[in-house]
C-alpha cells in the first residue's frame, strides 16, 4: 500500500489553460515535497486535460481526475477536497502562483504550533504577467485564542485569502463543505476560524492573478457568480437574490451552532453577528473585504521568488 503523503494538494480547474501549466511549475517547483497534487478537472472544454495529462506524465505526485460533467466550482471544491490522504490539505488555484517555500513555511509552522489550524503567508495580487500590483495588508485578528475575536475580525477586518491557507484535514473534515450561495467563501473560512487560530508567515509567497478570466471578474453580478458555483443557482425562481442574501447570513449563524464554543462564547459570536448585520444593512454596502488592498506601492516582479519562471524573459 503506498504511503500517504504529509500534505495533499487540491487544484479545481474549469478552462485553465491560459495560466494553468504556470501554477503547476510553482506548485511541483516547491522546496518542501511530501505531498500528492490531485487535479480535479470539471469537464473543462479547452486545452486543460492534455496540459493536465502532459504533468501527470511526468511527476507521480501528481493524480488527474476528470468529471463527465461540470458540478459548479463549489462542488469541484469540496469533489477534489474529498480524495485527499494527507494530514494536511490545501486548496490551490488554477490562476494563482506560489514561491518556492510557501509550503514549507506553512508546514512549520503548524508543526511548531500544535493550536494553530491554518498557516498561510502574506499575499499579493498580480497581472497577467506576474508582475505584483497590490499587495494585501493583512490586520485580521486570526491569531487570537478566543474564537468571538476571530469571528469578528473576519467579519468587520479587511484581509487576505486565508480560503489558500495549509490546513488541518482533521480540522477541515468537520467543517461543512463549501456551498455556493452569495459569498459562501466567508462563511466558510469564519466557520474554519472558529474551530481554532490561523498563524500568518511574515514572507510574501503567495500571488492572486487578477485577470479578466478570472471567476469573480467573469462573473460580476451575484446570481452568475452564485451560477458558477453551482449552475442550479442560475435559475432565478428557485434561487432568487433575496434566498441567496439569506442564506449566506443564515451560514454564518450555523457556523456558529455547529462548532463546538462555550455558552458565553457562542453568545458573543451572535452579538456581533447581529452588530454585523445591522452595519451591511444601514450601509448598503457590498464591498468584498478580501478584495481591499494597499494603494501606495511600487509593482515588482516575482521570477525569482517563483519555481518555473526563474531567468524569464519578459
Amino acid at each position: 500500500m503506498t504511503t500517504a503523503p504529509r500534505l495533499s494538494l487540491g487544484l479545481p480547474v474549469y478552462n485553465g489553460e491560459e495560466y494553468l501549466a504556470e501554477s503547476l511549475d510553482a506548485l511541483l517547483g516547491q522546496s518542501f515535497e511530501d505531498y500528492e497534487l490531485i487535479i480535479t478537472d470539471n469537464a473543462s472544454t479547452d486545452a486543460t486535460e492534455e496540459i493536465c495529462r502532459t504533468y501527470l506524465a511526468k511527476d507521480s505526485r501528481v493524480r488527474y481526475l476528470r468529471l463527465a460533467k461540470n458540478i459548479g466550482a463549489a462542488g469541484n471544491h469540496n469533489y477534489v477536497f474529498s480524495e485527499a490522504r494527507g494530514e494536511l490539505f490545501k486548496w490551490a488555484s488554477h490562476d494563482d502562483l506560489y514561491g518556492r517555500d510557501l509550503l514549507l513555511r506553512c508546514v512549520e509552522a503548524l508543526d511548531e504550533r500544535p493550536d494553530v489550524i491554518l498557516a498561510h503567508c502574506h499575499n499579493a495580487i498580480i497581472d497577467g504577467e506576474g508582475t505584483v500590483t497590490h499587495p494585501f495588508d493583512y490586520r485580521l485578528a486570526t491569531d487570537s485564542p478566543r474564537a468571538p475575536v476571530r469571528f469578528r475580525s473576519l467579519l468587520f477586518e479587511p484581509g487576505g485569502d486565508d480560503f489558500y491557507g495549509v490546513m488541518r484535514t482533521e480540522m477541515l473534515r468537520k467543517v461543512k463543505p463549501h456551498d455556493s450561495y452569495h459569498h459562501a467563501d466567508r462563511t466558510f473560512v469564519a466557520e474554519i476560524a472558529l474551530h481554532g487560530p490561523f498563524h500568518q508567515v511574515p514572507e510574501l509567497l503567495f500571488f492572486r492573478r487578477d485577470h479578466p478570466g478570472r471567476a469573480e471578474r467573469a462573473n460580476p453580478t451575484k446570481r452568475t457568480r452564485c451560477a458558477n458555483l453551482d449552475p442550479k443557482r442560475a435559475n432565478k425562481y428557485l434561487h432568487p437574490t433575496a434566498r441567496l442574501l439569506a442564506e449566506y447570513v443564515w451560514g454564518f449563524v450555523s457556523a456558529i451552532r455547529r462548532v463546538p464554543l462555550s455558552a458565553a462564547d457562542r453568545l458573543e459570536c451572535y452579538r456581533y453577528l447581529a452588530e454585523w448585520a445591522t452595519s451591511r444593512a444601514r450601509s448598503g454596502s457590498d464591498e468584498r473585504f478580501e478584495d481591499q488592498v494597499s494603494t501606495a506601492f511600487e509593482p515588482f516582479s516575482i521570477d525569482e521568488l517563483v519555481p518555473g519562471r526563474e531567468g524569464r524573459v519578459r
